[in-house]
């Protein structure tokens, strides 16, 4: 998978992908991402941590609590349905299938995907901080 701007195209050879810990689909999800064969190697790091914040300074961290962002080693950002498609893009049995999720056929199957799975996190999670996305994620130790 390749992203760029400017036309300009960059390869992936590394991923970094930011999940909400607080969320127990969430975590279920970096769970089994985590037990999948890697051709792209996969960061999994919680949302706004301060690990998050130290790795991309620049980035809107509230924003990742909000939704899945992935960020590819040469600076790409993937966010939502994309961020879904690319991790599936780096395991080894799912890649064909992140092909088809790109295609005009495939793409509707993506977000709904990712619509139904914000839909299920907006029901069980519990709301961060007071409207200013401070939630505490946990430290190695928890």
């Amino acid at each position: 998978m390749t992203a760029g701007t400017g036309g300009q195209r960059l390869s992936v050879e590394r991923l970094t992908v930011l999940y909400d810990a607080q969320c127990s689909l969430c975590a279920h999800l970096r769970q089994w991402l985590m037990k999948q064969r890697q051709l792209v190697p996969l960061d999994l790091v919680p949302a706004a941590s301060e690990e998050a914040r130290r790795r991309f300074p620049g980035l809107d961290h509230a924003g990742t609590l909000d939704e899945i962002t992935v960020i590819g080693d040469r600076g790409q950002i993937y966010r939502g349905t994309d961020a879904w498609i690319v991790c599936l893009w780096a395991l080894a049995e799912h890649r064909p299938r992140s092909h088809w999720l790109t295609t005009p056929t495939g793409r509707p199957f993506a977000r709904a995907t990712v619509l139904a799975a914000a839909k299920y996190r907006s029901l069980t999670a519990a709301p961060c901080g007071d409207g200013d996305s401070a939630c505490t994620v946990p430290g190695p130790g928890d």
